[in-house]
């Protein structure tokens, strides 16, 4: 599991040993951070809730949630649909908050299953993709080899690292991350750092 900084320091350098081009974006970004989130309920319904919409009006309306006591499975459960929209969900991510809340999912029991037991637990709950599940377990369940390939800065800090004629699709860089196995989500890692970087650099919108 990636837990500390120091797990993080040892994926990148594999990383760059194996592949030159990764170890040129290490050179760039400098020493990757851990981005370790919390596990469980709230981190889940909290990537619900910014599907679709800006970081400002997600961190509004997860303030209005927590003022309201709306953080916990029982407490989303017994709202109704119009008390969540009332609290800026949209109708849909009212049902996909309710359907999470109902889910019974054992969230102490995912930190020791197989990834692919993670993804498919997680997506089985309306509102919750592959992409969600793949983050989840990339940095709130601190899996070491997970990669979220349909992930646009990913896609894009993949397209600028190796000089490819267009972005990446999905399937594409799944198959490109397979060589950096077993520490793919440290180079989901540096390829996040190395967007921001290019995004600056070169003033990528």
């Amino acid at each position: 599991m990636i837990e500390t900084d120091a797990h993080v320091a040892e994926g990148a350098a594999w990383l760059s040993r194996q592949d030159p081009r990764l170890a040129q974006a290490l050179e760039a970004t400098g020493p990757l951070p851990l981005r370790r989130r919390p596990d469980g309920f709230s981190e889940l319904l909290s990537a619900i809730i910014s599907q679709q919409v800006s970081v400002a009006s997600a961190r509004a309306i997860q303030t209005r949630l927590l003022d309201a006591g709306m953080t916990t499975e029982a407490a989303v459960r017994a709202a109704r649909e119009e008390d969540l929209r009332g609290l800026g969900l949209s109708r849909q991510k009212a049902r996909y908050a309710h359907a999470l809340a109902s889910a019974e999912i054992d969230y102490p029991a995912l930190r020791n299953v197989s990834d692919r037991e993670v993804i498919r637990t997680l997506t089985a709950v309306p509102g919750i993709g592959v992409w969600t599940a793949e983050i989840y377990a990339m940095f709130s369940l601190g899996r070491p080899d997970v990669f979220a390939a349909g992930d646009l800065a990913l896609q894009e800090a993949a397209r600028i690292l190796f000089d490819l004629p267009e972005r990446p699709k999905e399937r594409a860089l799944r198959q490109m991350a397979a060589d950096w196995s077993p520490w793919r989500s440290v180079a989901a890692r540096l390829l996040f750092a190395y967007y921001r970087v290019a995004k600056q650099r070169d003033g990528i919108t």
